[in-house]
């Protein structure tokens, strides 16, 4: 099982966040956020499984603070676990009340964040999902996640093309599971899902992701760049 994290930081200790991280290859970065509005943005768009959000005592005008949890409450009812990192335990009372799950003291220590990362771990119910219902009049199809290679929107239904060539049809829209599909499933275009481990090709000039040992070539559109940027960050971060 993989998971997906956004750092928040203003300073270049968000490097030494990743560098910890890299140690534990099951994590993967789907983005990095130095303002308040771009990780509000990235966190609705990314969805990622956990959020690391610096506090720093230093800075009394930053503009990172726990303000972000309160106002992702006003547009997603489950908010992603967060963990605080910081150098200072002054701020661990408002950080419970604000419902942050942990609190890391920096520079981060690699046993405690093993320790911290397991918590997160025994109240994530994604590693239990692995199948997705498609319902088409009273037909229901429960298909398993990782036979799905993409979606394709098609007015108000959704295809979706499985790993062995099939093709089903469901009478929901691309919204709709854009909003339930786990962090593997990136929308890189108005049209298009894709299952990120059945990417075998990213071509940035044409802007066209392949698929399936590029069997499938499918475009991407500059509104989906952070997706696919995040993508990339997963198969191969040493490229960044």
């Amino acid at each position: 099982m993989q998971y997906s994290y956004l750092i928040i930081d203003e300073d270049i200790s968000a490097k030494d966040t990743l560098a910890q991280l890299e140690g534990f290859p099951e994590y993967f970065c789907a983005g990095v956020a130095s303002s308040k509005d771009e990780a509000v943005n990235k966190i609705l768009e990314l969805q990622p499984s956990l959020v690391f959000l610096e506090v720093s005592p230093k800075n009394k005008k930053s503009q990172l603070s726990l303000s972000i949890i309160t106002e992702l409450h006003q547009y997603i009812d489950t908010l992603p676990y967060f963990v605080v990192t910081t150098s200072n335990t002054k701020f661990a009372y408002d950080a419970i009340k604000a419902g942050v799950s942990d609190y890391l003291l920096k520079p981060l220590n690699h046993f405690e964040l093993r320790k911290a990362l397991l918590r997160f771990e025994k109240t994530s119910p994604a590693a239990s999902r692995d199948t997705i219902c498609i319902k088409s009049y009273g037909d229901y199809q429960f298909i398993s996640l990782n036979d799905i290679v993409y979606l394709k929107a098609d007015n108000n239904t959704t295809d979706f093309y499985l790993q062995n060539g099939k093709k089903l049809t469901a009478y929901k829209t691309l919204k709709h599971y854009e909003s339930n599909l786990p962090f593997f499933f990136f929308r890189i275009h108005n049209s298009y899902i894709v299952n990120s481990n059945y990417i075998s090709r990213i071509n940035t000039g044409k802007a066209l992701c392949y698929l399936n040992n590029s069997d499938v070539s499918i475009s991407f559109s500059k509104t989906f760049k952070d997706n696919i940027d995040a993508i990339i960050r997963k198969v191969a971060p040493e490229n960044l």
